[in-house]
């Protein structure tokens, strides 16, 4: 059973190293069997997040030399959450938790593809540096 779950390791860290290709295979592969493109899209940023997630919290704790990335990850997307669905709750009354979660994953979506290449130069322009 150990040797399921390190194939299941090693085929996340792969797909993490370079989330543009999953995120490619997903948006046509999902493109080939549904003309629906924008649900190609969503369901591509969706798959891709959680792998950006992973990638961004390992460069930061290699970066900085901490391992705080993925709980500060976890804690800005339920900040977030948070707001939205203070915001939500004053305006319409009542909170849709379904549409907050969607929102936040897709908002981190962004925001971990621009952390993600923020942290990737750094880590580049260290390695280089250093050398």
């Amino acid at each position: 059973m150990g040797w399921l779950w390190d194939s299941i390791k090693y085929v996340y860290a792969y797909l993490a190293v370079i989330p543009v290709i999953p995120f490619a295979l997903v948006y046509f592969g999902h493109g080939l069997f549904s003309e629906d493109r924008k649900k190609a899209l969503q369901l591509a940023m969706d798959v891709t997040t959680a792998l950006l997630i992973g990638c961004v919290a390992v460069l930061f704790d290699s970066l900085f030399n901490s391992h705080f990335g993925l709980y500060a990850i976890i804690l800005f997307m339920l900040l977030g959450g948070g707001m939205l669905g203070n915001m939500q709750f004053r305006k319409r009354g009542s909170v849709n938790v379904r549409r907050i979660v969607r929102a936040v994953w897709r908002l981190g979506f962004f925001t971990m593809s621009m952390a993600y290449l923020l942290l990737m130069f750094i880590a580049i322009g260290q390695k280089i540096f250093s050398a």
